[in-house]
């Protein structure tokens, strides 16, 4: 049930942000996109679950993602002008995972 209770969500957001975007809304899509209701449902599982300890490790490890991500949006918003939408989105992918794997590399 608990997945359940996941996938509504999840697709609830997706769902909104879409609507919004194609509406011209992109700040309230984007606002959508960015609302941290799934990372919030993950603490409170991981705290019902596993403690202070697994929320605090868990976010400082989510904080390693913002670099990556930054670049994947930068690109996204540079190179669709540039190159049209599926090569820069592929092209953003592939660098989002680059990035990961430097900083898992970095980290350890």
């Amino acid at each position: 049930m608990t997945y359940v209770i996941y996938f509504l969500i999840g697709g609830t957001l997706v769902s909104l942000s879409t609507y919004l975007g194609s509406h011209g809304k992109s700040f309230l899509a984007a606002f959508a996109s960015t609302f941290p209701a799934i990372t919030g449902a993950t603490f409170v599982l991981m705290y019902l679950n596993g403690g202070n300890n697994a929320i605090v490790g868990y976010a400082k490890n989510l904080l390693w993602f913002v670099p990556p991500w930054i670049v994947y949006v930068s690109v996204m918003i540079f190179g669709v002008p540039r190159f049209g939408f599926w090569p820069t989105m592929v092209g953003s992918l592939v660098l989002y995972i680059a990035c990961v794997g430097l900083v898992k590399l970095w980290l350890h």
